[in-house]
């Protein structure tokens, strides 16, 4: 039996379709890459918003038009987009064989039989559900792998689908994600990303209690040189998790926190718990408590009750914080989220064009971030070498894999992906840094 999967969406769905691709192996089928020439293709999709959903269905109908040409055997769709289209993906897309929802990745290998086998597929157990312990099989290069503390989110943001997709927050154990994390260890995973919706709750709804100091100084125990926290939401930050992650010289200076907005009315019009005013009083803790610390984000344009003043003061805002990294992405309102029913609703096309405007101021800030690192020797982690530029590629502490820019760096001797080097910066180029490894 050969197997391919096919992941969409972000790094929290990479880790479930790496979990059903362990569970095929375990059952003795053939992992290929390439769709061409597949019993099944697997296609773990995002729903989350409408370029997400779009890219879904395109990847589909792409692998759809391979099965009509004799080339692929099964299609198995699996994720948000079927957890959140149950009935319509079966009557509007004809080509695809059977569907999972977000609850049943342990049953990858039951619907893979049933597909071949021809009988009916359709896998949704309750959302709400204590989290599957699964094995998984790591598909990022072998030096940094990304770990999922919890599943779900209990936020309820105006504007956002994922607990209706993923359930309320469900936190794993702590034995079991140390044993995960430990195991990662041991194979040689150097940067060690801890992911959730949001990590900030961790523990809350298992222990009563926030536990999320407590576990990452049991990761500073392991064999990780850098432990990477991916997404905090200011509303739970504590001075424990600031003093935690200062202390502790494993954990990266680098926290991503999407904020989304800072104008008060759009923020409690998202049921967003914070304010500007604590918006701005937490950035400068951070920083306080944190030397060095690199701040990402997200934001959102064009969320209802967004008028002109209240853009400016997002845009303002950015100037003043200086957040080093951030994204901006129009507003897409999303069907059953109470944000779609919301009469001050901004233009799509003017919701594109702020995004894009939020881009430039954001560009300035970065250009100036990176200009006053020229000269610093920093330690960067081999990711490969690039052959267009003819020099190596990686990352310092302050950029994140596949979100953040990189350090392009010359070097005498051999460096090999998964590698430490001490690396003088000494250029940019297009929002990238360039710089050559010293001694």
């Amino acid at each position: 039996m050969k197997v391919s999967f096919i992941s969409l969406g972000c790094d929290k769905n990479r880790v479930n379709t790496e979990q059903m691709m362990a569970l095929c192996v375990q059952e003795g089928m053939t992992l290929q890459g390439d769709p061409e020439g597949a019993d099944v293709v697997v296609i773990n999709t995002c729903g989350f918003i409408d370029s997400a959903k779009s890219e879904a269905i395109d990847t589909i109908l792409q692998v759809g038009a391979l099965k009509d040409e004799g080339l692929v055997g099964k299609i198995l769709v699996t994720g948000c987009l079927s957890q959140r289209y149950q009935k319509e993906i079966p009557e509007e897309l004809p080509e695809v064989d059977g569907i999972m929802g977000t609850a049943n990745y342990g049953d990858i290998v039951e619907a893979i039989r049933e597909v071949t086998d021809g009988t009916p597929c359709r896998h949704f157990d309750s959302i709400d559900g204590p989290v599957e312990e699964l094995p998984r099989i790591l598909s990022t290069p072998a030096h940094y792998a990304y770990l999922r503390i919890a599943e779900g989110c209990s936020n309820r943001c105006a504007y956002c689908v994922i607990p209706s997709l993923r359930g309320k927050y469900r936190s794993r154990r702590m034995e079991d994600i140390l044993a995960e994390a430990k195991a990662l260890a041991d194979e040689g995973v150097k940067e060690c990303i801890v992911i959730a919706q949001d990590i900030t709750r961790y523990g809350v709804d298992l222990y009563k209690e926030k536990k999320l100091p407590e576990l990452l100084r049991e990761l500073c125990k392991l064999d990780f040189h850098w432990i990477r926290l991916h997404y905090l939401y200011p509303d739970t930050i504590t001075d424990e998790l600031l003093d935690t992650i200062a202390a502790e010289d494993k954990i990266c200076k680098y926290i991503d926190m999407p904020i989304q907005h800072c104008n008060d009315t759009v923020l409690r019009a998202m049921n967003r718990r914070e304010t500007k005013d604590g918006l701005l009083a937490l950035y400068r803790k951070m920083r306080e408590k944190i030397p060095g610390l690199v701040l990402r984000t997200s934001l959102i344009t064009g969320l209802p009750y967004e008028d002109e003043a209240a853009f400016d003061e997002l845009c303002e805002f950015l100037r003043e914080v200086r957040i080093e990294r951030a994204g901006a992405f129009p507003y897409s309102p999303e069907e059953g989220t109470p944000a779609a029913e919301m009469a001050e609703r901004v233009d799509t096309a003017e919701a594109e064009r702020r995004a894009e405007l939020v881009v430039d101021v954001q560009s300035r800030v970065m250009d100036e971030f990176n200009e006053s690192r020229l000269g610093d020797v920093v330690e960067v982690l081999c990711d490969g070498f690039d052959a267009q530029s003819m020099s190596y590629v990686g990352r310092s502490y302050a950029e994140s894999p596949g979100i953040d820019g990189q350090i392009y760096f010359t070097a005498e001797g051999d460096v090999n992906p998964g590698d430490f080097v001490q690396v003088r910066l000494t250029d940019t180029m297009d929002g990238e840094l360039m710089g050559e490894a010293t001694e």
